[in-house]
């Protein structure tokens, strides 16, 4: 548990925990540090401003899209697409066994309040998959979208100022209902930045439109400091970005170039892990980290899951790898160790059940010193051609997956 000490000397943990997340789409790391954001950076000054890779890892089992709808759901599940299994924006079969963190803290503690400001009315029905069994129901108490299909209020214009004009009302709903409302957990998408970089690239046009969202990115942060001011309430919120763009337009991504995967993230949380001011982090890392700071509980077969990192908070290991020699059917497990001190578990399943609800049954290979990050691997004794290897240190767990 964390003990942060706040500006009127209470204890942080005697504060109610709130947090958002607002996802501004398509801005490459490049262009919002040469930005005039000047709430965002005044959010920044607070906690922090870190480079964070989107996609995954280039031409490995978890590269992932750099496509909205894709990092949209990475970004709630805290899982590259093997497993949310998200790869376009027709987001045609999500998988639900891979919870979003909405689900997490509607199940652990039904009695949060959950809200939802968007253009995409998706984001609620499909990626958090609202009212659906799969998701064991979850819904939201705050509701502000599916302005994108309103074509009386909004009607559609050619330059795409109607998605400008909805950005405007999300932004508003979003500030109006945490300074009234105030939900535990809210998500606020906003989508002209994206139309604009489609349709002008790296352009005049695109700078204004970051502009409009650093505006609007200030509502919201403005109502969160009346709530703190006025309220035994301790916020977080985090802006980050869903995927970069060509390094050759501005107008495209999709794929694997370090402009299109050049994601970035801030937020007020004073106390930056050195995950994150190393710059090593990753979009799966966001999800984590609200976990972290709201103490949502988290079952053990979502955790070993998880492929980010919490930026908040003490975490012992990251940066799980392994070389496999598939003839020997030995392996090498290499890691980043975060803490001087400590064990960690090697442990092995040869089964993917996780991916259809199932159970996997884990074996404990080895119980190794933290420091030493490495530790060498005989697998021959449990032959297959698919392995999952799970380490789990103090306070957190990291995976990798053999898949031949």
């Amino acid at each position: 548990m964390l003990a942060i000490l706040t500006g009127n000397g209470l204890n942080a943990q005697q504060k109610i925990r709130k947090a958002v997340f607002i996802i501004v789409d398509g801005i490459p790391a490049d262009v919002i540090e040469k930005s005039p954001v000047k709430n965002m950076q005044s959010i920044a000054a607070v906690g922090g401003y870190s480079r964070i890779v989107v996609g995954g890892k280039p031409k490995s089992y978890y590269e992932t899209p750099t496509i909205s709808a894709v990092g949209y759901n990475t970004v709630l599940t805290g899982t590259w697409s093997n497993k949310h299994n998200v790869w376009d924006n027709d987001i045609a079969e999500p998988n639900y066994n891979y919870p979003t963190i909405f689900t997490l803290l509607k199940k652990a503690q039904p009695e949060k309040k959950i809200g939802i400001y968007s253009t995409w009315i998706d984001n609620r029905l499909k990626l958090v998959g609202e009212g659906l069994p799969q998701t064991g129901v979850t819904k939201f108490d705050f509701v502000s979208d599916g302005y994108d299909i309103d074509t009386i209020t909004y009607p559609h214009d050619q330059k795409s100022m109607y998605i400008h004009w909805i950005d405007e009302k999300v932004a508003e709903d979003a500030a109006k209902s945490i300074l009234n409302d105030a939900p535990d957990l809210s998500w606020v998408y906003l989508e002209y930045t994206d139309d604009m970089g489609h349709r002008y690239g790296d352009s005049p046009e695109f700078n204004q439109a970051i502009e409009y969202a650093d505006g609007q990115v200030g509502r919201i942060w403005k109502a969160i400091q009346e709530r703190q001011k006025n309220f035994n309430e301790e916020w977080m919120i985090v802006i980050t970005t869903d995927h970069g763009r060509d390094a050759e337009t501005g107008k495209n991504h999709g794929g694997q170039s370090d402009r299109e995967k050049s994601g970035w993230m801030i937020t007020n949380y004073p106390k930056l892990n050195d995950r994150f001011i190393s710059g090593r982090g990753m979009h799966t890392d966001i999800m984590p980290g609200i976990v972290s700071f709201m103490q949502i509980p988290v079952p053990e077969d979502v955790r070993r899951e998880i492929d980010g990192v919490s930026f908040a908070g003490p975490v012992s290991i990251s940066d799980a790898s392994v070389s496999y020699d598939s003839v020997s059917r030995r392996a090498v497990v290499t890691w980043t160790a975060l803490e001087p001190s400590g064990k960690v578990k090697i442990l092995v399943s040869t089964t993917n059940n996780k991916k259809t609800g199932g159970k996997d049954e884990y074996k404990l290979l080895k119980e190794v010193r933290l420091r030493d990050e490495q530790c060498n691997l005989n697998l021959s004794s449990i032959p297959s051609s698919f392995y999952k290897i799970v380490l789990e240190a103090e306070h957190n767990t990291v995976n990798y997956w053999i898949t031949k």
